[in-house]
């Protein structure tokens, strides 16, 4: 008898635990606020070239630093429709203007390049980011004023920390569900894989380039805020997007160690940024 009592109250627990469970997942649609907020984020993380095409001697090496703007969020966009209901002013997502990423490159045989760039987790402003950036690409010479086909694959991963639900306007906001809470932890991850092909020519030291791509987005966003209450917030956002691509820049190499480059980049139905990359040549 015991046991029969003890059933449907365990049977009960285990669903309220499990509903509380999915409560905590949200699965915004593709053009909700909470998508296109994501979508405008990874712009600026997608890990791109930054730089005209070349073909490369085999083992050169080079060290750069690449500085991206981050666009704005606008406010009407930065509300949440779907996740938070019962919030009815912009997130915190405008956090810094621009960032910038250390980045390095290695010449392989047969015309492949391989890159990779790390964001290390120092804290900038509200903002602590650590990232990976990774690509692999091939540049064939076309032959026509120095012309340089180059096909890449790409991808960015890792988290952003900062307090983008819950930050100090919020917790004195009366209206807010954050009100008197504590300052939020909220995790973003990019999660940005492409595809790209991009076609550079020579003017001299000028060799100005532009290309397009497809970018498959994952992005993950997962709540950290703890209520006046004590009641810890953690949901988690999942979205999943697909993105066509544009971009167009120049490469400068007044020395011969040395190459500055300029780049603009667009996911035309989220945003355009803005880098630009300065790097010298360690070997060859």
């Amino acid at each position: 008898m015991r046991a029969t009592t003890l059933l449907p109250v365990l049977l009960a627990a285990l669903t309220r635990t499990l509903a509380a469970q999915d409560d905590d997942l949200c699965f915004p649609a593709k053009g909700s606020h909470e998508a296109r907020t994501m979508a405008i984020f990874d712009v600026p993380l997608a890990f791109s070239a930054a730089a005209a095409p070349a073909r490369a001697p085999a083992g050169r090496v080079q060290l750069g630093v690449e500085l991206s703007y981050l666009p704005n969020v606008d406010p009407a966009t930065a509300t949440p429709t779907t996740c938070r209901p019962d919030k009815h002013s912009p997130e915190n997502t405008d956090l810094l203007f621009a960032a910038p990423r250390p980045r390095a490159t290695l010449a392989l045989p047969a015309g492949f390049l391989l890159e990779a760039s790390w964001v290390p987790p120092i804290r900038m402003s509200d903002v602590k980011a650590n990232l990976v950036g990774f690509a692999l690409s091939r540049a064939t010479p076309l032959g026509a004023h120095g012309a340089v086909l180059e096909v890449r694959g790409h991808g960015t991963v890792g988290v952003v920390r900062a307090p983008i639900t819950c930050d100090d306007d919020a917790l004195s906001d009366s209206g807010s569900p954050c009100y008197q809470g504590t300052r939020s932890n909220d995790s973003f991850k990019p999660n940005v894989f492409g595809v790209s092909a991009a076609v550079g020519w020579s003017l001299g030291d000028i060799h100005p380039y532009a290309g397009a791509g497809y970018n498959h987005l994952a992005p993950r966003f997962q709540v950290h805020f703890v209520n006046q209450f004590g009641i810890l917030d953690h949901r988690k956002v999942i979205v999943d997007l697909d993105r066509g691509v544009l971009f167009a820049g120049v490469s400068w190499t007044p020395r011969r160690r040395l190459e500055l480059a300029g780049e603009i980049y667009s996911a035309p139905v989220d945003a355009v940024t803005v880098r630009v990359l300065a790097r010298i040549r360690l070997r060859r």
